[in-house]
This record gives C-alpha cells, sequence and structure tokens, in this order.
C-alpha cells in the first residue's frame, strides 16, 4: 500500500501522515510506503517507508515525478490558506486550481482504482442566509476565492470520478481547532487564537464579536474521518462525492467559557481575551456557515466531533500548554 498526501508538513498532513504511521497499514493492506510533498516540514516525523519530497505543487508534472509509480490512496490536503487567497486571486488559483489539477493528474495516471480524498472546504457554501444550517443538498454559491477554489475542486473531483479516471470523494471540513504554534493567514485563524493563546498564558486578540457563530471541529475527528471516506465503497457516495462533515456551532463567549472551564480544572493561569474588531476578517467570516449539518457524512460512518472542553482538554494534554510551532 503506497500512499501520498500532499501538504504532509502542515498541522493536518502531519496528523494524518502520524496515524497512518501508528496503524501500519489501510485498507486491510500494509503500508510500505507514506510519501509526504510540501513545501518544507517543520515537525518531526519517523517511520518506516516514510519519505518526504519538498516542492511546489503547482509545477507541472511535480506530483507525478515525486510519487515515483502509481499510488493506491491520495490524501490531497495542500493549499493557500483564506485570507491568502482574499489578498492574491492569480496565486490562489495556480496552487489550489491549477495545484489540485496536477494532484488529479498524477491520481489519473495511477489508475482507475486509485483512491483520493479531497480537503475541501465549508466556504464552498455563501450567498444565502448564513444562520441557515448548509448540509450536502445546499446550492454552491461562495463568497470568497478561497471557497471558489475549493468548489471548483469538488466539480473536478466528480468529474474525474464520472469519467472513471480514479476513485474521487471530497471532505467538506469545517474550522479545525486547536492548531499549535502561532497565528497564520487563514481568516479563521483567531479561532484556534482563542482557545490556544490565553492556554499559553498570553492575550489573544479577537477580531470579531463575541456572539458570531462558527462551525468547529477538532484535527482528531477530521482524521478519523479523512481516513473513514478513504475506506467508504464507491456505491455509498454514488454520483455526489463531497460530504460536509459534522461540527459544533461555537462562538467565541462559548469558547471562552470551555478555556475557563479546563483552565480551571488544571491549574493553568490564563492569558486574556482582547476585543478588537478588524473589519477585512470580519468582512470575510460573515460570508461563511454559521451552522453545517453532516447528517449524510455521520449515516456514512464518519464521526461526530467530541465536546467542546474535551477538544479544549486535549490540546493541553497533547501539545502541552506551550505548543511547538507547526510548519
Amino acid at each position: 500500500m503506497r500512499v501520498l498526501i500532499t501538504g504532509g508538513g502542515g498541522f493536518l498532513g502531519h496528523q494524518l501522515a502520524q496515524e497512518l504511521l501508528r496503524l501500519g497499514q489501510f485498507r486491510g493492506r500494509a503500508l510500505s510506503e507514506l510519501i509526504l510533498l510540501d513545501r518544507a516540514f517543520g515537525r518531526e516525523l519517523a517511520g518506516s517507508g516514510l519519505r518526504r519530497v519538498c516542492g511546489d505543487v503547482a509545477r507541472p508534472g511535480w506530483v507525478r515525478e515525486a510519487a515515483q509509480g502509481p499510488v493506491d490512496v491520495i490524501f490531497h490536503l495542500a493549499s493557500m490558506v483564506s485570507g491568502e487567497c482574499e489578498e492574491d486571486f492569480d496565486a490562489a488559483l495556480r496552487v489550489n486550481l491549477d495545484g489540485g489539477r496536477e494532484v488529479f493528474a498524477a491520481a489519473r495516471a495511477s489508475g482507475p482504482d486509485t483512491v483520493l480524498v479531497f480537503a475541501s472546504s465549508i466556504a464552498c457554501y455563501g450567498g444565502l442566509d448564513m444562520s441557515l444550517p448548509m448540509d450536502d443538498f445546499t446550492k454552491h454559491l461562495p463568497q470568497t476565492t478561497y471557497g471558489m477554489t475549493k468548489a471548483m475542486g469538488e466539480m473536478l473531483v466528480n468529474d474525474h470520478s464520472r469519467k472513471g479516471h480514479f476513485d474521487g470523494r471530497s471532505v467538506r471540513l469545517p474550522t479545525v481547532v486547536i492548531r499549535p504554534g502561532r497565528p497564520n493567514a487563514a481568516a479563521s485563524s483567531w479561532a484556534s487564537g482563542m482557545f490556544r493563546e490565553p492556554l499559553n498564558g498570553e492575550d489573544c486578540r479577537l477580531p470579531i464579536s463575541v456572539d458570531q457563530p462558527h462551525p468547529m471541529t477538532d484535527d482528531l475527528t477530521v482524521v478519523q474521518s479523512l481516513l473513514a471516506c478513504a475506506q467508504l465503497p464507491a456505491e455509498a457516495l454514488g454520483v455526489d462525492r463531497a460530504l460536509v462533515l459534522p461540527a459544533h456551532r461555537v462562538t467565541p463567549r462559548e469558547a471562552m467559557q470551555a478555556v475557563k472551564a479546563v483552565g480551571a480544572r488544571l491549574g493553568i493561569r490564563l492569558g486574556r481575551w482582547d476585543l478588537q474588531p478588524d473589519a477585512r476578517i470580519a468582512a470575510i467570516v460573515a460570508r461563511w456557515p454559521q451552522q453545517v449539518d453532516g447528517a449524510r457524512a455521520m449515516a456514512l460512518g464518519m464521526p461526530q466531533p467530541m465536546a467542546l472542553e474535551a477538544i479544549v482538554e486535549r490540546f493541553v494534554r497533547t501539545f502541552g500548554v506551550l505548543a511547538p510551532p507547526s510548519c
């Protein structure tokens, strides 16, 4: 079993690779090689058959060169994040769209039995009453460049699968908390920061209203969902190859309450939350769903996220209060 992960140097890519190495097998076969592709790698990771390759996912032919032959499963996580995409439209198209096409071309070259899982986003939704629950049957009308590239990726995965080029599926991710390290350029970076910084004894700058709801899940649930999705029989998905994952509807006020409860329980001296509205970030977040309905994903075996306080406590116990920076 040969598995390839694009974006393998990032937080989710690292967590997914770590779990695959722990399992030592996938889809009933021994894991013979795990290939991680990214621009750079920072976190330590070791295991039998692990190979890491640095490069540009959008460079023509590079993904196929790095794969060095057919692969059985591809997890495509590499992407520019939301804030970067809003700032640089052309780069977003190059990395997210052209890069995706290169990954899909590599999957097609591997053959029709290759399973590809594309990490999409709830940013695919938009243009409606954003307070309504969004599910697999909600029309896509993304209101950000990031969401547009993810929606286009989903359509490409569907069409490649329809034509029998490869066996594709897309997992529409809610915002994933709590990411260790420092803030990044994602418009949702505050979502991890409002947990992480106070737990680290640092003040947190909060750019949105304390009552702005947002769908959130945790990295463990996402990793389990990616693995479960890759193991679904194609007929279980049918012609609609994309699933939105279940998520909690969380406001910053509720996040603060969870952090305070865990901090009191574990004896952590917390930093403060500093409300500093940012019109640019607030405008992007306002165009994202406030809640999602992952009933179809759960019916197909995807897990529900753990309770919010459990997510906070696991972060502290897994990454430590002063977590090291991610790649």
